[in-house]
Order: structure tokens, then sequence, then C-alpha cells
């Protein structure tokens, strides 16, 4: 089971208060296929290991293509100069083909070396020696990309790590326009933290619109509002102007638009059996802050649940349309539009 990305901030800090402290293992493997914690651990480890006078003769940077195991053992192997310790990393190490050979290295690492394994978009097999060895002597650490519905929570937990507090409909915003990409958050949050008045600690949905570049008006989180709210106007004219688009894709829209009517759905199957359920439990149920339950439970009312599940049948129809599968000669915007006015009729 993936670890819930609170346990993985709480471990990334605990790990980077460590280094800081000067507290190192001798190994660690830094691995998952979202690469954002761990560069930013292995970045952490570069920047405490050493100073910068004791680099150049005890730092060594591998990439995954270019070395094997032995070579990196080899070096790992070799006792500091003038130095507490060395510092070893293998990046991109997905790319070594032997990279379970160091799982002998592992098994016995050096004491004065520290040995960082890095890698991207790829997991080492927990059955084999490699992972077992480094949870014995070192640490691990696995990041797994979340789901794009996790991701407003993601980014309400990192904007309250730099010490903001981000409104709901910004962070729903900004997780719309990045998607499940957090460093791409993190590039966007930084360029509108130089942009933000001084002393501002909450951002709201104009400063995402303005300092990030997306359209609030014209945006899927817009569309699927509207559709929430049965306003056939607004739901159509947001659908034509997104539907226009250079780079629009059908899939872009379909799949948050299933995520949200397989959430009303889930919702409307709840109340069913709970219709005292606390709008706390119900938030927490679906997900989503407590900010939208309004707007659910408008939905709830207006797509009940067998209308509900045509539209997500009709979903699925257009999702298979938009990837080529009979769709004629109707464009991608031109398939958002009859999708849409589908829903709403």
């Amino acid at each position: 089971m993936a670890v819930k990305f609170t346990e993985l901030e709480s471990q990334c800090r605990q790990i980077i208060n460590d280094v800081k402290n000067g507290n190192f293992v001798p190994v660690y493997l830094l691995m998952g296929t979202e690469p954002y914690y761990p560069d930013l651990v292995c970045d952490e480890i570069i920047k405490y290991a050493l100073t910068d006078s004791e680099r150049d003769f005890n730092q060594t940077v591998f990439y995954g293509l270019d070395t094997d195991a032995g070579t990196v053992a080899s070096e790992c192997r070799s006792y500091p100069m003038m130095a507490e310790r060395r510092l070893v990393v293998v990046k991109e190490a997905q790319s070594m083909k032997t990279l379970e050979d160091l799982a002998t290295y592992a098994a016995d690492p050096m004491e004065s070396t520290v040995l960082v394994i890095l890698m991207h978009g790829a997991l080492a097999d927990k059955r084999r020696s490699l992972y077992k060895n480094v949870q014995k002597k070192g640490v691990v650490l696995v990041s797994d990309a979340l789901r794009d519905y996790e991701m407003p929570q993601w980014i309400t937990s990192f904007y309250k790590s730099r010490g903001l507090d981000i409104e709901p409909a910004a962070a729903a915003l900004l997780a719309e326009y990045a998607g499940t990409d957090m460093s791409r958050i993190m590039l966007e949050t930084e360029k509108m933290q130089k942009n933000l008045p001084e002393g501002t600690v909450r951002v709201n949905a104009a400063d995402i619109e303005k300092n990030v570049g997306i359209s609030r008006q014209f945006s899927i989180f817009e569309l699927t509002k509207a559709l929430s709210y049965m306003k056939a106007e607004k739901a159509l004219k947001i659908a034509a102007y997104i539907g226009n688009g250079p780079k629009f894709m059908l899939l872009l829209a379909t799949a948050p638009l299933y995520t949200h009517f397989y959430r009303i759905l889930k919702y409307e199957a709840a109340l069913l059996k709970n219709p005292a359920m606390s709008k706390a439990d119900r938030a927490k149920l679906l997900g989503v802050n407590p900010y939208f339950m309004e707007e659910y439970d408008v939905a709830a009312r207006n797509y009940p649940i067998r209308r509900c599940m045509k539209v997500i049948s009709l979903l699925e129809e257009y999702d298979f349309k938009g990837k080529g599968g009979g769709s004629g000669e109707a464009s991608q915007g031109d398939l958002l539009m009859e999708l849409v006015s589908k829903i709403l009729n």
C-alpha cells in the first residue's frame, strides 16, 4: 500500500532534520514514481554532508547509465580525506544494469561513507536483497505519485509548510493547472511568492490566476461547478472556450469530470445508508475540503443516482471517442461540446 503523503512528508522532515544536525546513515535508497520528495531529500543530503572545502576530495556523483555496482562500491570503500565522511551519490540509479549488486555493499557499508541511491520513476524490488539490506542498515524512502483528487490536500499542506494559507478554491485551481506534478507546483509557488505583497499569508484564487497564468473563468474546475449547479449557458460557454484551445485533448476534460461525477455517485450512495452523516464525515468520504460540500449537496439533487450513472456512462463513451474510437470527423472541441450538452440534457 502506498504511503500516505502526510506520512511521507513526516519521514522527509525527519531525514532532513537529521542531516541538518549531522546525523547520517550509511545508505539512503530514495525512489518512487513521484520524484519531488526523493530529489528534495537527495539535495539536502548533498547540501549538509560536506562543507564546500571538503567536496573536491570527498564527493562523487555517478549516473546510472555511466557506471556499475563495482565502481560505486569501490568508491564507497575509500576513506575520507581531511573530512568526517565521504559522500557518494548515484543519480538515475534505475538505469544501472548492476544496481542489485550493490546489495553486497549495503549489507556491510562503510560507516565513514554516505551512499545515496536515487531512482527516478522506478522502484527497487522489495523482495530482493538491495531493498532489504538498505532497510537494515540505512533509510528507504518511497514516494508514490498522488492521485488527481489528492492534490488539493497536498497543496494545502505544502503551502502550510511555507507559512501560507491557501483557500480551497485556489488549491483546486492550482491542482487543475499542474496535475500531479509536485515539482511544477513548487516552482510556480516560488514564482508567485516573489510577486505577492510582502507579508501575505493567505493565497486566494485570484492570486493563483494572476501569478500562475490560469484563466479561472474558463477552467475545468469552473466547468464542473457549472455542471453541478446545472448552469447550462455558463457550462457551454466554458466548454467552447476550453475546446478551442490549441493543445486541447478530450482526455483533459473526461478524467476530472469522471472523478467529479463518481464522487457525486459515491456521496449519494453514502447518504442512502446514513442520511444523518455530518458535513465533516461527508467531506472526508469524498476526499475534499468541507468548503466544497455545498456544491456536492446541490449536485446530488441535480443528478440523482440513475442520472449520475448515465453521466458516468457518457463520460466513458466520450473518453473512448476522444482516443479515436468512432469519433468520425468531429474535433476534440466538438466532442467536448457534445458531451457537455448531453450531460445537461
